[in-house]
């Protein structure tokens, strides 16, 4: 069997299928699709697609036609905190973003089927991306419903988490500047250590700086709060 004919189809993908579920809950009448470009995982499942869509509103107009179908993502605020100072860091992840082509700063994050658990999605990827494995019930859900960050071209929607642990300032600083990605889905990372304020400086992905305001909010710290 070739490797075309072991790729997911469009119309197979979890992430195709909730989309469509949800704008026709919403009152889309689909029309047609059109896909121009379609990436796949190394497993032949759709990773994202570049879409047309010819849809109608229920108030008889047409929706604006360019979907970049991405689906579920999670991004998370590691916070290491040191035993005997207290004194908290987070882990980023930097690697080349095709936003500017530059190396960006960010929370480790990936993406999330629709058929796939989020917390578990969660836990995987901090294994992968920062060399951290921890179980998904020590993560904390920083928002109740989706967020959308382009709700005028993308499906994308975004699950946030925070965790805490304590450790030995030589167990926090092991986690600074270690080679991690994964090579079949073309990542190459390097981690950092950084305390929040230092972070935020750092950070230009909005689900980013919107994470530590999450987080501080969440977690009763305001006087963090103040230094970014």
């Amino acid at each position: 069997m070739s490797d075309k004919q072991k790729r997911e189809a469009l119309q197979d993908a979890p992430k195709f299928k909730f989309w469509k579920s949800q704008a026709e809950a919403n009152g889309l009448k689909i029309n047609g699709i059109n896909d121009f470009y379609i990436r796949y995982r190394h497993n032949g499942e759709v990773l994202f697609a570049m879409l047309e869509v010819d849809a109608d509103t229920p108030e008889g107009d047409k929706i604006p036609p360019a979907l970049f179908l991405k689906g579920h993502a999670v991004s998370m605020l590691v916070c290491l905190i040191e035993q005997e100072t207290k004194e908290k860091f987070v882990v980023l992840v930097r690697q080349r973003r095709i936003s500017d082509g530059s190396h960006t700063y960010e929370h480790p994050a990936g993406m999330v089927d629709a058929s796939d658990d989020p917390a578990d999605v969660a836990s995987r990827e901090l294994d992968e991306e920062i060399g951290l494995f921890v179980e998904s019930s020590v993560l904390t859900k920083l928002n109740p419903t989706l967020w959308y960050p382009s709700t005028g071209t993308s499906d994308e929607s975004m699950h946030f988490y925070y965790m805490e642990q304590e450790m030995t300032r030589e167990e926090i600083m092991a986690f600074h500047h270690k080679n991690m990605g994964s090579e079949s889905e073309h990542e190459r990372i390097t981690t950092v250590v950084t305390t929040l304020p230092e972070a935020h400086k750092l950070v230009t992905n909005v689900n980013g700086l919107l994470l530590h305001f999450l987080y501080l909010k969440h977690v009763d710290d305001y006087n963090t709060m103040r230094l970014l």
